[in-house]
């Protein structure tokens, strides 16, 4: 003990003792909080590649799959709309897909890696909406005879062929995205990886 009562060593062992037990009681208390600020599993999945079964998509048909919360549309053209993309070239504001909305290996009059299978996402550039499958060309589509085919946003009037370019003159200003995939097998894609990674 010290001249004036106090033992100086037992009060630094107890300060030092609450401080640290006060900070684990810290650490302890805000790792709850800490935690939660990352990402959820579910949310981790949310952006984890897909994989998807083609075997029954017919020709003319379009199956709309999830990926990353947005909805990813997988068609199988038929011949005759496959030789309907070079008849409205002219009307088109990037025919040749120069602003990469695509992965290189879908940079191409098809914006595929197979010809007859066009895989985009379903979301309008302009706006997010996402655009009607007006697939049948004609009046039936109820855009008029000249109609070839392809997507119609109702939002805004955006249009988009069969190979997601945009029109002319309307208010997208991009052709709609293709997001990276690729082929495991003749009737299986994973959206979400890059041909070549799988």
């Amino acid at each position: 003990m010290s001249e004036d009562g106090v033992d100086r060593s037992r009060r630094r062992f107890l300060t030092a003792a609450t401080t640290g037990i006060g900070v684990v009681g810290t650490g302890i208390a805000a790792a709850p909080f800490v935690l939660s600020m990352q990402p959820s599993e579910r949310a981790k999945a949310a952006g984890a590649p897909v994989e998807v079964d083609i075997s029954k998509l017919q020709p003319g048909e379009l199956k709309v799959e999830e990926w990353r919360g947005k909805p990813v549309w997988i068609m199988r053209r038929t011949p005759e709309q496959l030789k309907g993309l070079k008849t409205v070239e002219s009307q088109l504001a990037d025919p040749e897909s120069k602003v990469l909305q695509q992965p290189t290996y879908a940079q191409n009059p098809t914006r595929s890696i197979k010809p007859d299978l066009f895989i985009c996402v379903g979301i309008c550039t302009h706006l997010g909406c996402s655009p009607d499958k007006r697939l049948e060309a004609g009046t039936a589509s109820g855009l008029g005879a000249d109609w070839p085919g392809g997507y119609f946003c109702p939002c805004h009037g955006s249009k988009f062929d069969l190979a997601g370019r945009v029109w002319k003159n309307v208010p997208a200003p991009t052709n709609l995205v293709v997001p990276s995939h690729t082929y495991v097998g003749e009737n299986r894609i994973i959206i979400g990886v890059d041909k070549g990674e799988a």
